[in-house]
């Protein structure tokens, strides 16, 4: 990739080693995304807010991919590679959804409630920026790190974007800047996406699987 400063071949022997701090910082990062998945989810019914939604569907994804991400340490560079791959296609197709239902509540909604919104983003930011202070060390490393990063980083900008989002819909009464809220979330899943595929295939024409 043009101006990579830790493409595969210089991430691939460094990545081989499993730090146990990055397994418990991976810990720490699954529990924190699990349990703000089920805050998040019931607020979203709650406040009826389709960029609360979105958030919720992030914190599930990022959990299922820390899951992952911990199952393939110490794997092979294809093997974690390949795991990327998938996170990378999960990420741009909760981004598909989240587009998909916004449009349908442009067509087909009510007015979410500004007060739940944003006391729930306050919250949901203050667990991502922990997580994303964790993780920093690790954001340039293999895609499989390097998806972890962009997944802590890019939930910490959507959460900032909900709290613009409730003030916009307490100074309006509108739903508009909960959809537009959706929809840049959805547009940060796909630019990651993007980003960690890319990388992914990388790794993969890096070290191609040996064969007996």
């Amino acid at each position: 990739m043009p101006g990579c400063t830790n493409c595969p071949s210089d991430t691939a022997a460094a990545s081989n080693t499993i730090d146990p701090v990055f397994r418990r910082v991976l810990w720490v990062a699954l529990i924190s995304n699990a349990a703000m998945f089920f805050v998040e989810i019931t607020a979203s019914q709650i406040g009826d807010s389709i960029s609360l939604q979105a958030d919720a569907l992030d914190f599930f994804g990022d959990a299922a991919n820390y899951a992952i991400s911990l199952f393939v340490l110490g794997m092979a560079l294809h093997l974690r590679a390949r795991a990327s791959l998938f996170k990378g296609a999960t990420m741009a197709a909760f981004g598909l959804w989240v587009i998909g239902n916004a449009i349908y509540r442009a067509l087909i909604g009510s007015t979410p409630e500004a007060s739940v919104m944003g006391a729930v983003a306050i919250l949901a930011l203050a667990v991502n920026v922990a997580v994303a202070v964790l993780l920093y060390r690790y954001r340039t490393g293999d895609s499989n790190m390097r998806s972890i990063w962009l997944c802590s980083r890019n939930d910490a900008i959507g959460n900032i974007a909900v709290m613009i989002a409730a003030a916009g819909v307490f100074a309006t009464s509108s739903r508009w800047p909960d959809l537009i809220v959706a929809a840049i979330i959805a547009s940060l899943n796909f630019s990651a996406a993007i980003h960690v595929i890319r990388l992914a295939i990388g790794e993969m024409r890096a070290e191609p699987v040996k064969t007996a």
